[in-house]
């Protein structure tokens, strides 16, 4: 039996609910989606069949809402979507659409296996020296977005959260410091990341921002504290720097997809400073290659600088 058909046949016993949920899904559909959370339970068994059919669930969740759940986007329990998904069909159509790419996939070249290593980018604990040609990735922006909140939903329906606080511990932690909500505990320590050494390539210019954002801060109500979500998210991507110059070969090539920002209206250059950060590192050289401004639509931005995104070339 299917885990559909056994989830079509369970009556869920009469429970509570986290308050996300109930605010994220009306009663029919929290049911379904229960009904197939334990019937994927009552045969999970860690095979590659099974963890695919938790990924299966897992991916319908924001589809199945008719509340504003968008991928990577806040959940907004007071937006309403135009069409929500029935549970049991999303996840019919889901597990078609999975064997359909791995149908395509097997008539494709294979290429090397891919190796996964759950990991810290600013350790790479996993990966031996000079062992990388090519580095490709994008890192958090410094831009204030809590991508731990971006799992919430989902955490919150397999019970690994309970509620907003708990994705401090529970994902926060690990987690490059790209928002207040994870910096904000450091606020008292802002002098002393800013005057660390692992920031001394931008030191001058990294201080003077903090500071323009210190003072920025006490003229707003929400009064963030940027100031120290910047010198925390630069620390880590020094460190990033720097393990990443041991575990790369000598002539190797990094990509990092890269936007600046502006908090507060006081302009942060992401891409000169990671630039300089990782010649520091022991790099030989880095340019920066635009691919589209960015807030250029928003009539309310606060400051003047146009904002970029692109890449990050940086060569070994």
């Amino acid at each position: 039996m299917t885990v559909l058909e056994r989830a079509k046949r369970l009556r869920p016993p009469m429970r509570e609910y986290a308050a996300l949920l109930e605010k994220c899904f009306p009663a029919q559909a929290l049911s379904s989606l229960q009904s197939l959370l334990v019937a994927w339970e009552a045969v999970a068994d860690e095979t590659n069949v099974s963890e695919l059919t938790w990924l299966t669930l897992a991916s319908i969740l924001r589809e199945c809402s008719p509340v504003g759940t968008a991928q990577w986007q806040y959940v907004l329990p007071k937006k309403e979507k135009a069409k929500s998904a029935d549970p049991y069909q999303a996840f019919a159509a889901k597990v078609d659409l999975m064997c359909k790419d791995m149908v395509v996939r097997q008539h494709m070249p294979l290429g090397p296996e891919a190796v996964v290593h759950r990991d810290d980018a600013r350790l790479c604990s996993s990966v031996p020296d000079g062992w990388a040609d090519l580095v490709v990735t994008s890192p958090p922006y410094a831009n204030n977005y809590d991508y731990a909140d971006a799992t919430r939903l989902e955490m919150t329906f397999f019970g690994e959260v309970s509620d907003w606080r708990d994705l401090q511990k529970a994902v926060r932690t690990y987690l490059v410091r790209s928002c207040t909500q994870h910096a904000a505990p450091l606020m008292p320590q802002t002098s002393d990341i800013v005057g660390g050494p692992l920031l001394r390539p931008i030191q001058s210019e990294i201080s003077q921002q903090c500071e323009l954002l210190s003072v920025q801060r006490e003229k707003h109500g929400g009064r963030k504290p940027y100031h120290t979500m910047i010198a925390a998210y630069f620390t880590d991507m020094a460190n990033f720097w720097v393990t990443l110059r041991r575990v790369t070969a000598e002539n190797s090539l990094v990509c990092l997809v890269v936007g600046d920002s502006a908090p507060y209206g006081v302009h942060i250059p992401v891409d000169q400073w990671l630039g300089r950060l990782a010649v520091a590192a022991g790099f030989g050289s880095y340019h920066f290659e635009k691919t589209r401004d960015r807030n250029v639509k928003w009539k309310n931005r606060k400051h003047r600088v146009p904002l970029q995104e692109g890449r990050l070339w940086v060569q070994g």
